[in-house]
């Protein structure tokens, strides 16, 4: 079963605190605030999304990360992250949904998560699969640590098919 690991919030910047539950509403979490809204945020990047399988394999690799350095609103876990794309979405809880919108582009300011500095460790083109997401919010409500999370793709309709 997958899980809400944690749920982390911060006054804008990293690391993320983590806190027991939130409500999520059309901009994210309540409570939440970026640090460069031009880059991160709005409607389109609501919500930050990690898994906790990975934050274990990078410190395996032997990375000082540790959970809300990479500025996730929620780690996950038992989600199969190989898997996901853009238009995913993920039930949170009994009310809550997400649709996965993009993979995050990672920038300087998660730096210190990595050893040497060396960021792109999580970037979508050169690690596939073990990279950050931005989800919009379809549906707003309650999320607690330790909630369900299940992902479901949205059947799509070949653009040229009759």
């Amino acid at each position: 079963m997958a899980v809400v690991v944690r749920i982390q919030v911060s006054l804008g910047g990293v690391p993320k605190q983590p806190v027991p539950r939130a409500v999520v509403g059309p901009l994210g979490i309540e409570g939440d605030a970026v640090a460069h809204p031009q880059v991160h945020g709005g409607p389109e990047r609501a919500v930050c999304l990690f898994a906790e399988e990975l934050i274990q394999r990078l410190r395996g690799e032997g990375h000082p990360i540790q959970p809300g350095d990479l500025g996730e609103n929620l780690l996950l876990r038992g989600v199969d992250w190989t898997s996901l794309h853009a238009g995913h979405r993920l039930r949170i809880g009994a009310k809550v949904e997400l649709e996965l919108t993009r993979p995050t582009t990672p920038c300087g300011a998660i730096a210190g998560a990595f050893t040497g500095g060396d960021f792109s460790r999580v970037a979508p083109d050169r690690h596939p699969g073990e990279h950050r997401w931005y989800a919009r919010v379809l549906r707003g409500g309650v999320i607690e640590v330790g909630d369900e999370v299940t992902a479901q793709a949205v059947a799509t309709t070949p653009a040229n098919s009759t």
